[in-house]
């Protein structure tokens, strides 16, 4: 091991010699250093997601008032929206990229590639990733598949509309509907690079976290950020590649005349030569990524919640090993579950129940990781900063949403609910606003180690309270015009008497949604000036005790100037008995009689 350091030392020390010589294009763009690669990732998936919620305050404003003219689609739409009345297909259009761009490449590659790769070297004691190069490639080649996403919306048959789950039919016939053309094609190419960016970067984590820890890091020392990104990864590389042979094979239906999804289809009474293709075998390719695929989402926002927690109650968290073991069991039990998502597509009720039995399972992990985030704030000193308030925000978010997949994952309840807004209203709680709280929560803490600034407290809680409110105030009501039967995906419902109550839940819905939509413009606002004009941050700002903190302020090549620090005690020592400050940075050697503490 110390051999091994000291090439790394060495190494270090050789950058230092031809560091100046830098220009524009090695230091910001083609970059590899981890440190440039995670803001490259972070502003990359901040311009995602404006457009991510931009669509979404679209498609909210036509369920509000449908059938009205809006000067805004207009503009926007062009002859999608001819006199301002937005057209049926582009609507199905906006759902499927809005829910493509929000779950890809906003809350797996913005959060995952931020956080893995800011994070994992700092606290773990090392230079930089195993790989440097293959580092920068993956964020380029997710810097591509973001490009080749955005200009399918540019498309004349219009963009992919087969819902971001893209079933067959609608996604393997070319001629099935507009978005069904070239749009679905330049989908699925974006998708592939997407996933081979994916598994570079996991790959990349995975060996980074085996091979790279500093002297004393032992596995049970490590920060649970880097447990989550750690087990993120592995899951990334197990489920991902079972989504590109979906894409690959759904390329081959579409342009090379196979049937792996396509069977006895009739179109205008014309029968097709497809034969023999199941298009459930398509919901099983897409879903056994699809599920690991929220944890994956999930999993690196509890790491980070999990280290703020700590911090800003200035004790220890609670439960570390029971945290780690449900991080484990989260991972394992996440790839048994896949079938809930289809449990309306004529499986076998024995199967259903099998299905229901493992997703309910998945609920124990999940709740062991809220009772210990619950019981770390119990009796802590509470730094209310922005970053703590997301995080609490989040354990609220995970529960509410959580609760309702005991109903969804329930094979014979979910029948009831399956499609409609009763689905929409649960995962975006439990899984999208829930990753975006953990990643605006990242985003505040980690601010000053990525800027060297520090971002406006004051605007930070003008964003928290405000997106606080609004999101409840859009997925709160979400979840009863779902149980009173109103399905999901529909541009508009004025043509069933029978949902007209619902119509004014809509509208205050909508009205919710922009509200939450445009106060992202104060955080926004406060992210890029801060930059620039934010207050000066000191080494240790939230005087945490991991080892990111012990690197100068000033990002140089290698992190640390000198020798990598050595770890003598695992991450969170806050509150210690017999220290004269309330934290122990892990670099720190135990005084004589002091015990290690490893809850």
């Amino acid at each position: 091991m110390s051999s091994h350091e000291d090439t790394h030392a060495h190494d270090a020390h050789d950058d230092h010699g031809h560091h100046h010589k830098e220009t524009f294009v090695t230091k910001y763009i083609f970059s590899q250093d981890h440190k440039m690669i995670a803001k490259q990732y972070l502003v990359t998936g901040t311009i995602m997601g404006v457009i991510g919620v931009i669509m979404s305050m679209m498609f909210r404003m036509q369920i509000a008032w449908p059938e009205e003219p809006n000067v805004l689609f207009e503009a926007l739409l062009g002859k999608w929206a001819p006199d301002g009345v937005m057209d049926a297909d582009i609507y199905l259009a906006l759902v499927t990229i809005h829910g493509t761009i929000m779950v890809f490449f906003v809350l797996t590659a913005g959060l995952s590639g931020t956080f893995s790769n800011l994070l994992i070297p700092l606290q773990i004691g090392a230079r930089d990733m195993a790989s440097g190069f293959l580092n920068m490639v993956s964020y380029w080649l997710f810097f591509l598949s973001s490009i080749i996403m955005v200009l399918s919306l540019f498309v004349e048959a219009g963009p992919a509309a087969a819902g971001w789950t893209i079933y067959p039919p609608l996604s393997a016939l070319p001629m099935a509907q507009g978005g069904s053309g070239m749009g679905m094609t330049l989908w699925l190419v974006s998708m592939a690079i997407f996933i081979a960016s994916s598994l570079l970067g996991s790959l990349n984590y995975i060996v980074t976290v085996i091979n790279l820890r500093t002297k004393g890091m032992s596995m049970t020392r490590l920060p649970l950020t880097i447990w989550a990104f750690f087990i993120t990864a592995v899951i990334g590389v197990i489920s991902f590649p079972v989504l590109l042979s979906a894409a690959l094979l759904l390329i081959m239906d579409r342009s090379f005349g196979t049937s792996f999804f396509l069977s006895d289809i009739f179109i205008q009474g014309e029968v097709l030569h497809y034969q023999g293709g199941s298009p459930v075998l398509f919901e099983h390719l897409f879903w056994f990524l699809g599920h690991p695929e929220v944890y994956i989402v999930i999993l690196p926002a509890m790491g980070l919640v999990s280290e703020i927690m700590a911090s800003n109650s200035r004790k220890p968290i609670f439960g570390y090993r029971a945290m780690i073991a449900s991080i484990l069991a989260i991972a394992f039990l996440s790839t048994i579950v896949w079938g809930h998502h289809m449990f309306i597509s004529g499986m076998n009720p024995f199967l259903g129940s099998v299905f229901t039995f493992t997703t309910l399972l998945i609920a124990i992990p999940s709740a062991v990781k809220a009772f210990n985030w619950i019981t770390t704030l119990w009796k802590g000193n509470l730094q209310m900063n922005p970053a703590m308030l997301f995080s609490i925000g989040f354990v609220s978010t995970f529960i509410t949403g959580g609760l309702t997949g005991i109903i969804l994952g329930d094979s014979a309840l979910d029948i009831n609910v399956h499609d409609t807004y009763f689905v929409v209203a649960h995962f975006h709680l439990v899984m999208g606003i829930s990753a975006l709280y953990g990643m605006f929560a990242g985003i505040y803490h980690w601010y000053p180690k990525m800027f060297g600034r520090m971002l406006n407290k004051n605007l930070g809680y003008i964003h928290f309270w405000i997106t606080a409110v609004c999101a409840y105030g859009v997925f709160f009501p979400m979840h009863f015009i779902g149980m009173a039967g109103l399905p999901r995906r529909y541009y508009t419902n004025s043509n069933f008497p029978l949902f007209d109550d619902l119509a004014n839940v809509n509208v205050i819905i909508t009205i919710f949604a922009l509200v939450g939509g445009v106060v992202q413009l104060v955080y926004l606002y406060n992210f890029f000036t801060s930059m620039f004009y934010g207050k000066k941050a000191v080494q240790n700002p939230w005087e945490s005790t991991t080892l990111e903190w012990t690197t100068p302020v000033e990002h140089i090549h290698g992190n640390w100037p000198g020798e990598i620090p050595h770890v003598h005690r695992w991450a969170y020592d806050y509150s210690k008995p017999g220290h004269d400050v309330d934290f122990v940075p892990q670099n720190i050697p135990l005084k004589e009689g002091e015990e290690e503490l490893q809850h």
